[in-house]
């Protein structure tokens, strides 16, 4: 409700009631990888994270979410209406809901809330590039320098297992970075 698309359209209010919100209790899964999933999500408190799995069940951490903070846009996170990932939490937490093909319907009656989503989608996607970019040409000492600049802070928060898993390192060797 802080963005200055919606607050300079008036249209806060109205916005707001479209959204469901509820509490989500430590370690409950918002979504499971390959559920059928049409919602998107905002973490208004408490703190989520997205993985993937292979078919071996191995999961590797593939985002962070401290509220306030809207997760990645289903178009990003969805095919064929099943989920990609993984989305659970951390800590309890507040979340907010609305079913995607609502949030399509409010985007075309409203250019406020279109630019509002529109940016939410830029600013994942450009996130998602920025890891792929770290992972691809870093090294350790880079990448972890890397998180540290673009999630400030998050190192206190989220468990150092799945930053490891988030950076492509080993737990062990995210611990020996940490204290070189």
């Amino acid at each position: 409700m802080k963005s200055p698309d919606l607050s300079e359209g008036g249209c806060v209010d109205e916005f707001a009631a479209e959204w469901s919100t509820s509490q989500v209790a430590e370690k409950a899964d918002i979504v499971r990888q390959e559920d059928p999933h049409v919602d998107e999500i905002i973490v208004l408190d408490g703190h989520l994270i997205s993985t993937i799995s292979d078919p071996d069940g191995k999961e590797v951490c593939v985002g962070f979410y401290a509220g306030p903070s809207v997760v990645t846009p289903n178009i990003a996170r969805t095919r064929a209406g099943r989920s990609l990932v993984s989305i659970t939490a951390t800590t309890d937490a507040q979340i907010a809901r609305v079913n995607s093909d609502r949030l399509t319907q409010l985007m075309i009656s409203s250019e406020p809330i279109r630019n509002w989503a529109n940016d939410a989608l830029r600013n994942a996607l450009s996130q998602k590039a920025d890891r792929e970019w770290c992972l691809a040409a870093l090294g350790g000492a880079d990448r972890l320098r890397w998180f540290r600049e673009t999630y400030p802070g998050y190192e206190d928060i989220f468990n150092h297992a799945l930053i490891a898993s988030f950076l492509g390192v080993t737990p062990v060797t995210l611990s020996r970075l940490r204290h070189s």
